[in-house]
């Protein structure tokens, strides 16, 4: 790679990885399609994005290389991208009282948990199984390369994963549909 006048170049590229396994599966081709337009309307050439990338290529690795549930990976990344982006959640206390406990709600106006208490006078709380919290929880705090070590019962994926659609959707103003292919 070089500099030239106002861009830079490159004269040669080896891949490391290809995600073969992708252009064999539509499922699998259908979320990394989806998972790349979003990448591209959240970065900007120039940007650094070091984690974004990190993100990305992790995302599209379990897509591509594990049978691990399509929609739980899903949920995973725009939840860790938000994360990075700005718009991390409140998981230590609640965004109303701050509290440390007693999580069965959570805010997508106050971006965060919140107790039973404070969360039944929201009437716009979701209401959230242990599970979910903990998915939740696990997700902005675990290490890049073991974000997606874990695994959650079909009925907490469902809530995990209208919460966190609603979330990302609500975060970054536009809402985003799988296509089909």
């Amino acid at each position: 790679m070089y500099k030239g006048s106002n861009t830079y170049h490159i004269n040669s590229v080896e891949p490391i990885e290809v995600f073969y396994n992708l252009r064999t599966d539509l499922d699998k081709l259908k979320y990394a399609v989806h998972i790349n337009k979003i990448v591209h309307d959240v970065t900007h050439e120039n940007q650094n994005c070091f984690q974004i990338l990190q993100l990305l290529l992790n995302t599209l690795y379990m897509i591509s290389e594990t049978d691990k549930n399509l929609d739980l990976i899903l949920s995973v990344f725009k939840l860790r991208l938000l994360c990075i982006l700005g718009f991390t959640p409140k998981i230590e206390i609640c965004a109303n009282c701050n509290q440390k406990e007693d999580f069965v709600f959570f805010s997508i106006k106050d971006n965060g948990f919140k107790c039973n208490i404070c969360g039944k006078q929201d009437k716009s709380c979701i209401t959230v199984s242990e599970s979910t919290v903990n998915a939740i929880k696990y997700t902005v705090i675990s290490p890049a390369k073991k974000l997606f070590a874990f695994n959650i019962k079909d009925e907490s994926l469902e809530e995990f994963k209208l919460l966190t659609k609603l979330y990302f959707d609500d975060k970054l103003e536009k809402e985003y549909k799988i296509e089909n292919i």
